[in-house]
């Protein structure tokens, strides 16, 4: 009995001593919580309200949530009776040590914060980079998402973007689109380009501004090629190519211009 009466006097003095520690923890974490949700509430009002982009809402959203978030932890960790002091020496050297060790995620987070500087696209933005082509989605702290033609989620980490090629093709509000269509040397051109330009011309979505171009601009072994250079916005660009070569197709056999097809020859020996 005296031993278990010893266990009990030690274990009445760990709760009464770091008790009410651990107790002021948990409630600092907890309010501390809420009082970090209200804030990036408000934060993002205002953001919103001074009509920021919102590229820089979410970024900067982030940012602060990330910083709220380890300033908790530290006064957590002082209520615990822990000396900050001892534990920020550790904590740079841990740093220091993750970060020789992560070098490419400081990078990306540069890369990201230079995305945020120079803007060179925006969330809904169509944009090709690293090979990939899709609308941005998100634009976080170390990575940028897109979702490709597809619906596919593509991540691409911010150091990559920022440091690769990046084409933007809704940034000047309009963008080209080229198509080829093939018609017979034996065909009146004029006839073919006027039932080509009348298949754009019928299109809503292709602009009137800039005006669209159709040319030659390949006389092959089989066919006269023909370019046609429709304009439209962004959005449109899939439902315009597509378009313009099923409705280029209907046309050209309403107006009697024949498209040629390669013919294979057989020889019976």
């Amino acid at each position: 009995m005296e031993k278990a009466d010893y266990w009990l006097e030690k274990a009445m003095e760990f709760i009464t001593h770091y008790g009410p520690k651990v107790l002021g923890a948990i409630l600092i974490y907890i309010i501390g919580s809420w009082i970090i949700k209200k804030l990036l509430f408000g934060f993002d009002k205002v953001l919103a309200k001074s009509k920021y982009d919102i590229t820089l809402q979410r970024f900067f959203n982030n940012l602060l949530s990330w910083s709220l978030k380890i300033m908790l932890i530290l006064l957590v960790i002082s209520t615990l009776g822990i000396d900050i002091t001892t534990f920020a020496a550790i904590i740079a050297a841990a740093g220091l040590a993750v970060g020789l060790a992560l070098q490419g995620s400081l990078s990306n987070f540069a890369g990201g914060v230079l995305i945020m500087i120079f803007k060179p696209y925006r969330i809904g933005d169509l944009i090709e980079a690293q090979g990939l082509i899709g609308e941005v989605k998100e634009i976080d702290i170390f990575n940028t998402q897109l979702v490709s033609p597809d619906n596919k989620r593509v991540i691409i980490p911010n150091g990559a973007m920022a440091n690769g090629n990046i084409v933007n093709y809704t940034v000047e509000g309009k963008i080209r689109v080229d198509v080829q269509v093939g018609v017979a040397y034996s065909s009146d051109l004029q006839k073919a380009k006027s039932a080509l330009m009348a298949v754009l011309t019928d299109n809503e979505k292709v602009l009137k501004n800039p005006q669209p171009y159709i040319g030659v601009s390949d006389l092959s072994s089989s066919s006269i090629t023909l370019v046609v250079r429709p304009y439209c916005k962004p959005e449109d660009y899939w439902d315009v190519y597509f378009g313009t070569y099923e409705n280029s197709k209907l046309a050209l056999d309403k107006a009697g211009v024949e498209i040629p097809y390669p013919h294979v020859v057989h020889i019976n020996r």
